[in-house]
């Protein structure tokens, strides 16, 4: 089972964007996507985060805040 950060860092590195119109099967759907792509391995996705917030510190905190509440949203027991 992964963490709540963890999912997010995945969701952070797919091509959803905060203005699409997300269901929370659809954010579930592009994070198994993403994890499948890394060979289940979210580290990959932590390491690329890593280096977004490095390279752009002023679009990270916002992608990275819109990633954790949706994946909050997605994975909670009601949107299951």
């Amino acid at each position: 089972m992964f963490t709540t950060t963890e999912l997010a860092q995945v969701l952070f590195v797919t091509t959803l964007q905060p203005s699409d119109e997300l269901s929370p099967f659809r954010i579930r759907e592009a994070v198994d996507e993403r994890l499948c792509a890394c060979g289940g391995d979210p580290s990959w996705c932590a390491a690329f985060v890593a280096q977004e917030a490095g390279d752009h510190p002023e679009a990270y905190a916002r992608r990275m805040r819109w990633a954790l509440d949706a994946v909050a949203g997605a994975y909670e027991p009601a949107a299951v």
